[in-house]
């Protein structure tokens, strides 16, 4: 049987429609995938789709985006994260919604995070069933520059995982999946352009000490556009399956409309379920 891998590309509360997306596929039944590729935001989606908790990204976001104990300037200050992980990974995470620790860490699908080595400037991939922590992986892998500090792995000081792989179907052929379901967060179309020059200024003098790092965010936007060219070129070949928003998603990193977080997580219901055939066919044609 043809080995399957689910692959999430990040982009902070864009990743709303992916929860959407999800949650279609665990009321459906489409759950039973190899391997999981989670990157950034993406990467946190993922637990909750291996945890079997459907419902669980979406509320979070609303419950919570708005707390300045998840997401705050004051946290930016005092923790130099706007986002606070320790709030997410501990008092969501075990008290106020709690993860179902047990469902994924049981879960038979390999959990890959993805992160970059602000040090070389290239990727680096966590699995689960490798990783002494997972949880600090899935932190990394969704610390951005400039708001998240770096996280420290055996030694490695990592950043958001899209800076140097997006979305890793690369890793995912790699590792001998025939096929591929991408969840992206940007409309068919959609390329990056360069960062401007007063952006590289600033991130030039807030890693002064890390070249590679700075040269991997250089060229980031010639990385994703890479990886969107090839994805197109795969999906056209039949070796993937690609569910995007129809829409450009027009939502900052941390958006608080609660509104607009809800009106996004439907329309990833929406164009999941309008494609679930589809899927279906795919997966076992």
């Amino acid at each position: 049987m043809e080995k399957t891998a689910l692959i999430l590309e990040g982009g902070a509360m864009r990743t709303t429609f992916s929860a959407g997306v999800l949650d279609v596929f665990l009321e459906n039944k489409i759950d039973d995938f190899n391997g999981l590729f989670g990157v950034s935001a993406g990467a946190l989606t993922g637990i909750s789709f291996l945890s079997k908790q459907p419902g669980r990204t979406k509320d979070i976001s609303i419950n919570y985006i708005n707390d300045r104990r998840y997401v705050s300037v004051t946290n930016l200050v005092f923790k130099h994260s706007m986002y606070d992980f320790d709030f997410l990974f501990h008092d969501i995470s075990d008290k106020l919604m709690p993860l179902d620790h047990e469902t994924f860490q049981n879960s038979s699908c390999n959990f890959t995070a993805v992160a970059t080595n602000c040090e070389t400037g290239k990727t680096e991939y966590f699995e689960k069933s490798d990783c002494e922590d997972i949880f600090a992986a899935v932190r990394a892998s969704s610390s951005l520059p400039l708001i998240s500090p770096m996280i420290e792995i055996n030694g490695k000081k990592l950043l958001d995982g899209g800076i140097t792989n997006a979305v890793p179907y690369q890793k995912a052929i790699d590792e001998g999946y025939e096929k591929l379901v991408i969840v992206l967060t940007r409309e068919h179309g959609f390329r990056k352009h360069m960062e401007t020059n007063t952006t590289m200024h600033v991130l030039r003098r807030f890693y002064p000490n890390y070249p590679n790092l700075i040269r991997a965010l250089f060229n980031m936007h010639k990385m994703y556009n890479r990886e969107r060219n090839e994805i197109d070129k795969l999906e056209l070949e039949g070796k993937a399956f690609v569910i995007r928003p129809i829409e450009p998603i027009t939502m900052t990193r941390v958006e608080k409309n609660t509104e607009k977080i809800s009106a996004l997580y439907e329309d990833g219901r929406t164009v999941a379920e309008n494609q679930l055939e589809a899927l279906k066919r795919f997966l076992v044609s």
